[in-house]
Formats: C-alpha cells, sequence, structure tokens
C-alpha cells in the first residue's frame, strides 16, 4: 500500500483519529514524509508533498485560540504544499483548537489527532516504512517490467512489441507517431480521440521538424495529459513516442520508460541500415532504368516494394540539403508503402522521383515541406527513361537560379533554344554584350534608342510599318534607326543569318520577353 494518510489511519496500534472530512483525493495524496515542529512558521524547514506533527506549543496553552492564527497558520501550511496535519494531544494542550480544526476544515487541509500515548516517532516511522515498501515495490515492479519489455524486444515485430508491452505495464495508452507526424501503431487500439490525435500528431511535427531531443508535456481536450518524447539522435529524429499521462511517472515509471526509447531508438536505428541497403539498391535500379531495362527493375521493385509506376511517368529531380535528406527518404519509405504502384525513388546525384504523368502531388508536397528546388521531365515511356532523367536535370538547373519551387521542361522548351544556351554556356552571354555593344555605346553616349529599335524590328518580323506603330515613331524614323544601326554593327541586316546571330545577342543577354532594352 503506497505511503498516504489513508494507510497510517489505517494503522490500529496508532489510535489516530481524523478531525476533519476532507476528499479522497486529499487522503491519498502520496506523503513523502512526516517533520515535526512547533514553529509558528515551519514553512522553511518542509517540501511539497510532506506531513506535519505538531504538539500545538505555537498557539498556547490557553483554551482560546484566536481565528485569525490558526487560519494564517493552515493558509502557510497550504500554501508550502503540505498534505496532512498531525497535532498531538495532552503534551501542552488538552485536546485540538476548535479553531485548528475549523481553519482545516475550510481549506481542505486533512487534520488527524495523536493520542498521547503514540509518539510521533511512531507516526514517523509507520510512514517511513511504507514509504520503504513502496519503493521497493516500485523497483520490483521496475525490474520485471525491464525484463517483459526486453523480451519483447526479441519478438519478430518487436517495435511494436515493445511499445505494446510498455502500455500494458504502465496501464495507459502508448503511441509511436513516425516522421511523418503519422501515428505509426498505438496500444490500446482507439484508446484516444480523434481530436487527442490530431493535436498530439501537430505537436509530434513541430517537434520533429526542430530536428533536436525533446520532451514536452501535451494537455488535451479529452485527456489530463501525454508527454511526447523524440526517438533517434539529435539533428537525425526517428520518431515521437507519446504516452498518456506521461508527466506523473514516478521514478521507476521514467526507468521504465526510458528503456523503451532505448530499445525503440535501437530498432529504429536497425531499420536505419536496412533502409540503406534498400537506398543502394533504389540507386542501382535507377541507373538501371537510365540505360533502358526497365524490366528486370520492375521485378525486383515488385518483390521489395511493389510495382513501378504505369507509363507514361514524368521523373522529378530535387536538391535536397545533406541535413535533411535522411529525413526525406524515411518519408518517401513511408509514402511508398502507403503508395503501392505509384512512386518509386533513389538517391544518387539528385534525388529522383518518378511518378505517374497525371500523379504529381508527391513531388509538389515534398517541395512544399521542405522548401526545395525541382526539376520536373516531360511524360516518357520507361524506354526513354534516361532522356526523362535528363530532362529532370536540365530543369533542376534552370530551377537553382531561383527561389524553391518547380520547374517543368516543357517550359524550357517553350523559351527555345536559345534561352536554354543562355543559361548553360557563360561564354555565350560575354559575345552576346560583345555583338550588341556599338548600339549601346552610341545609346549612352548619344541619348539614342538604336538598341530598343533593333530589338522592336527583330520582334516585329523586320516589318517597319509594325515597328513603327509599336514605338510611336514614323515608318521612315524606324528605317532611318535600322540602317543606322547596321552601320555601326558593320552588318548586312537584310541577311537572315545576320538578323539570326542579332536576335541570339538579345536572347542571350536578355533572355526572351526581357524587356526592348539591352543592359550594358
Amino acid at each position: 500500500m503506497p505511503a498516504t494518510l489513508r494507510s497510517l489511519l489505517h494503522r490500529a496500534d496508532l489510535h489516530l483519529r481524523l478531525l476533519t472530512s476532507p476528499e479522497a483525493e486529499a487522503l491519498d495524496a502520496p506523503l513523502s514524509w512526516l517533520h515535526s515542529s512547533d514553529l509558528d512558521d515551519p514553512t522553511p524547514f518542509l517540501a511539497d508533498g510532506q506531513g506535519l506533527l505538531t504538539t500545538g506549543k505555537q498557539f498556547g496553552a490557553e483554551t482560546d485560540v484566536t481565528e485569525s492564527f490558526a487560519v494564517a497558520y493552515v493558509a502557510r501550511l497550504r500554501a508550502r504544499g503540505v498534505v496532512a496535519l498531525g497535532f498531538g494531544t495532552e503534551v501542552v494542550r488538552a485536546g485540538t483548537p476548535a479553531q485548528l480544526v475549523a481553519a482545516c476544515e475550510a481549506s481542505g487541509l486533512p487534520l488527524f489527532e495523536v493520542p498521547y500515548e503514540t509518539s510521533f516517532i511512531a507516526v514517523a516511522q509507520a510512514n517511513a516504512d511504507a514509504v520503504a515498501r513502496e519503493a521497493n515495490a516500485r523497483n520490483a515492479w521496475a525490474l520485471a517490467a525491464q525484463r517483459a519489455i526486453s523480451l519483447a524486444a526479441m519478438r519478430p515485430d518487436g517495435l511494436g512489441a515493445t511499445i505494446a508491452e510498455l502500455s500494458r505495464q504502465l496501464d495507459g495508452w502508448v503511441g509511436l507517431f513516425d516522421v511523418s507526424g503519422r501515428l505509426d501503431r498505438g496500444y490500446p487500439d482507439d484508446g484516444v480521440p480523434a481530436s487527442d490525435l490530431d493535436l498530439l500528431r501537430t505537436e509530434s511535427l513541430r517537434l520533429l521538424r526542430a530536428g533536436q531531443r525533446a520532451s514536452l508535456p501535451v494537455t488535451t481536450e479529452h485527456h489530463t495529459g501525454f508527454t511526447l518524447q523524440t526517438l533517434g539522435s539529435g539533428g537525425h529524429l526517428s520518431g515521437v513516442l507519446a504516452i498518456a499521462n506521461g508527466g506523473a511517472l514516478d521514478r521507476a515509471g521514467r526507468e521504465v520508460v526510458t528503456a523503451v526509447i532505448a530499445l525503440a531508438g535501437l530498432a529504429l536505428q536497425q531499420n536505419r541500415e536496412l533502409a540503406r541497403a534498400r537506398g543502394l539498391l533504389r540507386t542501382g535500379l535507377l541507373t538501371m532504368l537510365s540505360v533502358g531495362d526497365p524490366a528486370v527493375v520492375d521485378t525486383t521493385s515488385r518483390e521489395v516494394w511493389g510495382p513501378l509506376p504505369a507509363e507514361p511517368v514524368r521523373i522529378a529531380a530535387l536538391d535536397v540539403a545533406d541535413q535533411d535528406l535522411d529525413t526525406v527518404v524515411d518519408l518517401l519509405e513511408l509514402w511508398v508503402q502507403d503508395r503501392p504502384g505509384r512512386l518509386f525513388f533513389a538517391v544518387d546525384d539528385a534525388l529522383f522521383l518518378c511518378v505517374g504523368a497525371d500523379d504529381t502531388a508527391v513531388v509538389e508536397e515534398l517541395v512544399s515541406r521542405y522548401d526545395l528546388h525541382a526539376g520536373l521531365s516531360d511524360g516518357a515511356s520507361y524506354p526513354y527513361f534516361g532522356r526523362a532523367r535528363t530532362e529532370a536535370v536540365q530543369a533542376l538547373d534552370r530551377r537553382r537560379e531561383g527561389r524553391p519551387g518547380i520547374t517543368e521542361f516543357g517550359d524550357l522548351a517553350r523559351d527555345g533554344v536559345l534561352a536554354h544556351l543562355a543559361h548553360v554556356d557563360v561564354d555565350a552571354r560575354a559575345v552576346a554584350r560583345a555583338v550588341l555593344a556599338p548600339l549601346l555605346d552610341h545609346d549612352r553616349t548619344a541619348g539614342t534608342e538604336l538598341t530598343r529599335t533593333v530589338r522592336t524590328w527583330l520582334e516585329q518580323n523586320c516589318e517597319y510599318d509594325r515597328t513603327a506603330q509599336e514605338l510611336g515613331v514614323h515608318r521612315h524614323t524606324a528605317r532611318a534607326r535600322i540602317e543606322h544601326a547596321g552601320r555601326l554593327l558593320e552588318r548586312d541586316l537584310s541577311v537572315f543569318a545576320t538578323r539570326a546571330d542579332l536576335w541570339a545577342a538579345f536572347v542571350v543577354e536578355g533572355g526572351p520577353g526581357a524587356g526592348s532594352t539591352v543592359s550594358a
């Protein structure tokens, strides 16, 4: 039986008598120790959860005790966290002061009377024996629980069996949230309302995204409280363990939970080693797909993960920071299990995803969740997987120039070959600036608009009337400017090859649609 005031009152040899009528919770509150003091204010020498024995010397030997003194005395004890007060009679006073009884009754502090024939030492010793018995019992329980949990960890589903055994030992709900914030398993089933699970999932994701080992108490709508504990090492967390009423565990309970955290972490680490091996297999299969051997890859994938996505497929190439790569891969492994036949992925020089042509939501979700740069190929059949992979890489290269998001290869194709040349050949821009330099220099020194006129002329298919209308000038003015530009460039602008070369210079220097002027 735990050390409580109720257990002391049940000791017939002590002859204790309860003078107040406290709530049952007050009688069953843990009573960690009993002190004796007759000080007016003994609280500096007391701690939360302790009890106090007094002979009442501080109240004087007179029959009457002022109500204000008794109320103030009891208020001090309550504020300090004292859980019980014992009054020894016939030592200083005959009986217990009525004013003290009334003050304790009003404040909810249990008050019991210790008769003259019962020594304070005997009461304190009885409580100490109960504390020791409870501690020994809890230690024995902790050893037995850890032994049972260790045996559970050796079962085929060691992780699930370990968590189920912890739930049984604590007689409460225990759950494991994976790196995506999904409840991987919980015992007992349906032990927590859906709204509580939503809050636990949100808080678990917050801990996982912080990336550091942590413990967090959580109070939900339907439950007094949970404790969330991350699993794994800092910088690479593997999940979150949720324990109902975890914050109320004593030392023995915390030792058992610590053992489970260690075993769960070991199990997840073993899973990680297996995942690394699977990752190497994925990379090999990616290489085989890239060289045009999809049949063997599909057979292997079916045995391990499920079939490849149905044709046509699109390939996504994503930039993932090294510190985030393991977490992203763990998440993708879970998605593969949840979406068989809809996703294949592998890590090579980038993270590559193979998805159905109309099923790119997984790419968008990854980019949004981790703020990534991504390139997405056009649709292709598996014999052309290598070409689609190249398209994805080229789109990713273009995306790296801007903010996180997705660039599709089809958008690059619509920009044209010259636009792509501007991004892959750094020397082309220098050549373009040299070609346009005579126009730029003349405009800068003479205040003319030859550069803008030439570009507009090329954009209007070299038609003077449309160029003049676009610029708001007479067509003879437009023609004169073009002739002047030809002389400055020392090029014959009536020749198609010259016009094409000049347009390429504009595209490489300023990009298509970048405006009608080019900076120097």
